[in-house]
């Protein structure tokens, strides 16, 4: 019979294994999302892993996704892409879902 020892260590490694798997599906949806808006700036090959590289280091600037989105915006209003926060975040939603398929299927 498990001991409250053995449940509370089971607990442990159900959260440090959920916590890997959130990093790691949003470090892919960020570069998703990184590939996704250097197309609509125009960006190819090379220059749009770099800035999909770029997308997924302003996450770490601050908790949550508003750095993500900041970039973006800042970057699209720069270049002249229209494209709205909600659009954005649309996206991201979308793109977080299938990073976490791709991860749990891997």
């Amino acid at each position: 019979m498990p001991t409250m020892k053995d449940r509370e260590e089971g607990f442990e490694r159900k959260f440090v294994f959920d916590e890997e798997l959130r990093f790691k599906a949003t470090a892919r949806r960020n570069k998703l999302l990184g590939l996704w808006a250097a197309e609509k700036l125009g960006k190819t090959g090379e220059d749009a892993e770099t800035y999909a590289k770029q997308v997924v280091l302003a996450d770490f600037e601050e908790a949550g996704d508003e750095d993500v989105v900041r970039k973006i915006l800042g970057d699209f209003e720069a270049a002249g892409v229209k494209e709205s926060e909600q659009q954005v975040r649309a996206v991201m939603r979308e793109l977080m879902a299938q990073a976490v398929e791709s991860i749990q299927n891997a």
